[in-house]
């Protein structure tokens, strides 16, 4: 088993292995034979008449989800998951986009806003026009994106609590799985390891992705078990309140 103090090491070689040729819902491994990039690509700036603001698209493999670029930092660290309107108290941007009819969940990353819409069968051109307009009218109102003392979903990066295995486990994560992620308009999160199975939760466009799993099993746990043999498997959890708002 490889020691704690070689995860450097470990990932500085990784980056030059052959990575498998699968592309899943919320991480893409690129194949070397195409050179294909693991970015989705973006869509043309969207401009408001009268403006200085403007606001980029970006598809995500979820096509119930859309990431707004607003071209500024969002939350200056870490990420915040709203599953629905109220659990938006505590950030004034979400509360304004939830307004919005069709918005189901808003997430925030470092410099994104990822919207999932509730219903399949509503276009995104009749959503995008509000969200544009809700996203331009905040930033230039000057109200802070949550409130003070509200704490964002923190990072996975290791403490000195972790065992060995934890520690790696959360190394990764945090290094080279959370930030291809978070190029999709999500988030993932360290919720425990027991008995060789590592929890995770996802946020953002992978909460409601149809291919959520194939991402966790064929993504995420093939590179842990490939540094990290005690790993067996890897498993999704829910809060309550997530699991409620799937179902609504």
């Amino acid at each position: 088993m490889a020691t704690y103090t070689q995860v450097g090491r470990l990932l500085g070689v990784s980056a030059r292995l052959s990575r498998p040729g699968y592309q899943c819902a919320a991480l893409h491994w690129p194949s070397h034979n195409t050179g294909v990039s693991n970015r989705w690509p973006q869509n043309p700036h969207w401009v408001v008449p009268g403006r200085t603001m403007f606001v980029q698209t970006q598809d995500t493999p979820n096509p119930n989800s859309l990431k707004f670029l607003p071209g500024r930092t969002v939350l200056e660290s870490g990420t915040m998951n709203f599953a629905g309107p109220r659990d938006a108290h505590c950030s004034p941007l979400a509360r304004q986009l939830f307004r919005i009819d069709g918005v189901k969940s808003v997430f925030l990353g470092p410099d994104f806003i990822t919207i999932s819409k509730a219903d399949d069968n509503m276009e995104w051109k009749v959503i995008k026009p509000d969200v544009f307009a809700a996203i331009m009218d905040f930033f230039t109102s000057g109200l802070p994106v949550v409130n003070e003392g509200s704490v964002p979903s923190a990072d996975t990066a290791p403490s000195d609590d972790d065992d060995e295995v934890v520690a790696m486990i959360k190394e990764l994560l945090d290094t080279r799985i959370r930030p291809t992620v978070q190029e999709d308009g999500g988030d993932v999160l360290y919720r425990g390891f027991e008995d060789g199975i590592v929890k995770l939760k996802l946020q953002g466009s992978c909460t409601s992705c149809p291919s959520s799993i194939i991402t966790l099993k064929s993504g995420i746990q093939n590179m842990l078990q490939f540094y990290v043999p005690e790993v067996e498997s890897v498993e999704q959890v829910k809060d309550e309140d997530e699991e409620e708002a799937a179902q609504a």
